[in-house]
């Protein structure tokens, strides 16, 4: 019988220093492979937005959008924690809305959900979520939801009074009740010294070597989606040629003949 990863695995990892990882996962065969190959953490990112419907960016997607995909991704896990990442204005209007919401993820499958920021209004809505039972996983540093007041992609945490900020947040994001918090898009000191000043374990995506965990975006890793590759996103594999060579040799084939062949058919 497997195992499956919970808030206290996560808490032990980071206890005995033991790195775990994490990746996204957008539909059940998907996530059913990742869950296989041991990843610890199966995020259901809004980044679908962009790598799976062709938003422009994550602020498009809507809540029932992310509750069919999450949906998706539990069926195929039996391991890891499937954490729902919540969308824009999902939790920010107020308290009740955010809680309907979070607790909707959690009904669709949902082990846990992720929510953007650390100021007062996101604080006060953990320590309800946590209240009522919600997991949560916070995210600081470059916020992709607040990309229009952010003026763009750009990286957090630059200098001593900007880290000490992050931490700040950090710490209050613990005290809130979070389980553990991804630092995005920050140097790797700064990632450094907020994992080392918090008992939670913090995520890294594009914040160096010394967090407790990594996550990247399956379709970075898989090289399915090419329109933009972060600097910190390895890519593992080449799905985009793969795909497209797949299926040009099956066009060629239907059009020269060559498909159905004579074991692909039924005889009377």
């Amino acid at each position: 019988m497997v195992k499956k990863i919970t808030v206290q695995t996560l808490k032990k990892y980071k206890q005995q220093n033991e790195k775990f990882s994490a990746l996204t996962a957008y539909d059940c065969y998907t996530a059913k492979y990742i869950d296989q190959a041991g990843v610890d953490i199966i995020l259901v990112g809004d980044s679908l937005a962009m790598v799976a419907l062709g938003y422009e960016n994550t602020n498009s997607v809507s809540i029932e959008e992310m509750g069919i995909f999450t949906k998706a991704v539990a069926r195929g896990v039996s391991h890891a924690m499937v954490v729902a990442d919540m969308p824009f204005l999902s939790y920010h209007v107020n308290i009740d809305s955010a809680v309907q919401n979070c607790g909707m993820m959690i009904k669709n499958g949902a082990n846990a959900v992720k929510i953007e920021g650390g100021s007062d209004y996101i604080i006060s809505v953990i320590r309800r979520l946590v209240q009522v039972g919600i997991p949560v996983m916070g995210h600081l540093g470059f916020t992709p939801q607040f990309l229009n007041t952010l003026g763009g992609y750009k990286i957090q945490g630059k200098s001593k009074e900007a880290a000490d900020e992050i931490l700040t947040q950090a710490k209050q994001l613990e005290e809130a009740g979070v389980f553990s918090i991804v630092l995005e898009m920050v140097p790797e000191e700064c990632g450094k010294y907020i994992t080392e000043n918090l008992s939670i374990p913090t995520i890294s995506c594009g914040a160096g070597r010394f967090c407790d965990a990594q996550v990247l975006v399956s379709d970075d890793v898989f090289g399915k989606f090419p329109e933009f590759k972060p600097k910190f996103a390895r890519k593992y594999g080449d799905m985009q040629s793969l795909i497209f060579e797949c299926a040009k040799q099956y066009n060629d084939d239907v059009k020269s003949g060559r498909f159905p062949a004579g074991d692909e058919i039924f005889s009377m």
